[in-house]
């Protein structure tokens, strides 16, 4: 079953490859209806072009809000070709039945991605002509070509070609389905917007009564830009997609500069790197592992935080993704190529950094750009038959709101950096997380166990320099003094953990029993 083409109406805002669709419909003796800025284009280029206005005998009002919002273009669309009745009623009319319709809509996207764009700017870019025309066309798919996207205009014509100026009704449903997809994309952006501008309710302190500070409808807005090798296993489909409109640092706006195809693990952990050296000021760089870091340190230079980064778990290293906080210079870049990595991330590569890393054949390398502000976007994770959300763990105790609980308490503001580099670490290990520090970088990490004192031994257990002297921290409370009893014998200089356990006298006890100074923060940090 095929469709015949002998009208078509045109208006389109991006008129990439417009010339050479139109010509084709031209060589099909296909009749052409369109609106001003693309009639004028298509005329200028040669083609004979029926104006909306003619056919509507109404003329575009309010410098072309209104061009198309007219019963003789919907019925053109709308006349369903299996019905004497509808098509009777159309040439009484003195209409044709419109076959094709090319639409493209105004750049709403765009312009709220521009920096400074304003509320009236965003919606004079809302398109209300052309949305209602893709939707008319792709419910009578039947009999009705919609054609949204210029990545279509090739295909469209070669069927056109082999067709003699005939589509089949298979791509004609395809194009509806492309159709209702920029549709709901389209409405999705301008929805996302709007409730961007929503002022957002006061969230409540942990341990309060929730307060909804999110929409009654979820409406998400992506594009996809990848289709992955596999997902998580190989027998896994996976794909990435990137949210539509403004996007602060991150992968999904990252440029690859060398390596092959990113994998849907190298993501994941691309992610947890990124976001975990943007919590730091002074040069940092970090390894990840299956979500874990292995590896994090402070430097008074990138190499100088690479290789102490490195030398806490270099054996765990091995395969594992780098995020960095500045520019990856020769200096960073060559310690790095001495192991394998799977991908290194930063704001930018100097050309000697460059050099040096491109010799590994399989290195992803992603500069992120400058790191932005980092915005309070609703984080969104699936489960069957629905979604999790919440927003971002953006927050961090500053240290003047910290309370000692112990008898023994720290002096020496050096003391407060360590606790502040292993809490801001420890945020973003996988629960229940442990931590072992010096003042810069990691000596020990235990990730993701069932139960706290285990993720202890593990942080113990993986420590390749000295404990003693160390600063510990936990993700969450300790739930019993266990833990404290297990690393008193190591000496560590202090602990800092959120508290808020029932059994948070019986930890305190154990700290001033052994000396321990210990810290409350008041927020945990889980990370499932």
């Amino acid at each position: 079953m095929t469709v015949r083409i002998r009208q078509a109406l045109v208006s389109v805002h991006d008129k990439t490859g417009l010339e050479t669709l139109a010509g084709t419909l031209k060589n099909y003796g296909v009749r052409i209806i369109s609106t001003g800025g693309t009639a004028k284009y298509l005329q200028e280029r040669g083609f004979e072009v029926v104006s909306v206005a003619d056919l509507t005998r109404s003329p575009e009002m309010f410098g072309g809000r209104v061009k198309t919002l007219h019963p003789y273009i919907f019925a053109g669309i709308l006349a369903r070709r299996d019905r004497p009745e509808d098509l009777a009623q159309l040439e009484q009319m003195g209409l044709a039945p419109i076959d094709m319709v090319v639409v493209n809509l105004y750049p709403f996207a765009e312009t709220i991605a521009q920096p400074g764009a304003t509320l009236p700017q965003a919606v004079e870019q809302i398109d209300i002509g052309g949305i209602a025309l893709i939707r008319a066309a792709a419910k009578n798919h039947d009999g009705v070509a919609v054609v949204v996207d210029p990545a279509d205009y090739d295909r469209v014509a070669r069927e056109l070609q082999a067709g003699n100026g005939c589509l089949s009704k298979t791509l004609c449903r395809h194009l509806a389905l492309r159709a209702f997809q920029t549709s709901s994309e389209y409405d999705a952006t301008i929805a996302t917007y709007f409730e961007s501008l929503e002022p957002k309710e006061h969230i409540p302190s942990e341990g309060t009564a929730a307060v909804s500070v999110f929409p009654r409808n979820l409406v998400i807005a992506a594009e996809r830009v990848a289709s992955l090798r596999y997902g998580e296993n190989s027998h896994q489909l996976a794909a990435v997609y990137r949210r539509i409109g403004p996007i602060e640092t991150s992968l999904a706006t990252a440029q690859q500069l060398h390596g092959k195809e990113l994998s849907y693990n190298n993501i994941g952990d691309g992610e947890a790197a990124l976001e975990l050296v943007r919590e730091f000021s002074q040069p940092a760089a970090a390894i990840i592992k299956h979500a874990n870091p292995c590896g994090v340190a402070l430097g008074e230079t990138l190499a100088e935080a690479y290789r102490a980064a490195l030398a806490c778990d270099p054996d765990s290293a091995f395969g594992g993704v780098v995020a960095c906080n500045r520019p990856v210079d020769k200096a960073t870049a060559e310690p790095i190529a001495e192991i394998f990595t799977e991908v290194v991330i930063a704001p930018s590569f100097t050309d000697e950094a460059l050099d040096i890393l491109r010799k590994k054949k399989n290195l992803r390398l992603l500069a992120t750009g400058p790191f932005s502000e980092r915005s309070s976007e609703p984080m969104i994770r699936s489960f069957v038959g629905g979604f999790l959300v919440q927003d971002r763990d953006l927050g961090f105790i500053p240290r003047e709101k910290w309370r000692c609980m112990t008898e023994v308490q720290l002096t020496d503001e050096r003391d407060l950096d360590g606790l502040d580099f292993a809490m801001r670490v420890v945020k973003w290990v996988k629960s229940n997380a442990i931590v072992l520090t010096t003042r810069t970088a990691t000596v020990g990490i235990g990730a993701g166990q069932m139960s706290r004192v285990d993720s202890l031994r593990i942080a113990i257990a993986k420590a390749r320099s000295p404990i003693a002297g160390c600063y510990l921290a936990s993700d969450a409370f300790f739930p019993f003094r266990d833990s404290i009893d297990l690393i008193a014998p190591h000496k560590i200089r202090a602990i800092i953990e959120p508290g808020g356990s029932v059994r948070d006298e019986d930890v305190i006890a154990a700290c001033n029993e052994h000396r321990i100074p210990l810290y409350f923060t008041g927020r945990r940090h889980f990370r499932h």
